[in-house]
């Protein structure tokens, strides 16, 4: 199993993560974890840990880790705005169907004010791209 274990570990965080480099070859066969950086994705700093330098390998390795970080994030963003769409056509059915008068007067008010700040937001930056891909040609 030591044998199978990447060389890093990144311990993901609010912003970026922990970096630690991965050591099984050591006489106990242990795994030790010696942490080597903190990664900061939005600014795209890493910070050496400690008093450490950090090897043009480790620098690759974690610039590697958080392009691919940056690609799941996004990812992950555009599918939570699909399960949105999914669970704004399931509260659509449930308005319908199921809701009490009581559940109603509880939910409206929220649902219409978040429904009517998103389609601000969405037709104005709609206009924009369309403005834009306008001024393109």
């Amino acid at each position: 199993m030591a044998g199978d274990l990447p060389g890093y570990y990144f311990r993901v965080r609010e912003n970026g993560a922990l970096v630690f480099r991965v050591d099984t070859e050591n006489p106990q066969r242990r795994i030790e974890m010696d942490q080597i950086a903190v990664v900061n994705i939005r600014n795209g700093e890493i910070k050496p840990h400690g008093d450490r330098t950090l090897s043009e390998d480790d620098v690759a390795v974690i610039r590697d880790w958080m392009r691919q970080r940056q690609i799941t994030l996004a990812d992950r963003d555009v599918d939570d705005i699909l399960r949105t769409v999914d669970h704004l056509n399931l509260t659509t059915q449930w308005a319908q169907s199921r809701a009490t008068p009581e559940q109603l007067e509880t939910v409206t008010d929220a649902l219409l004010l978040a429904m009517h700040d998103l389609r601000g937001v969405l037709v104005r930056r709609k206009a924009e791209r369309l403005m834009k891909d306008e001024t393109a040609r």
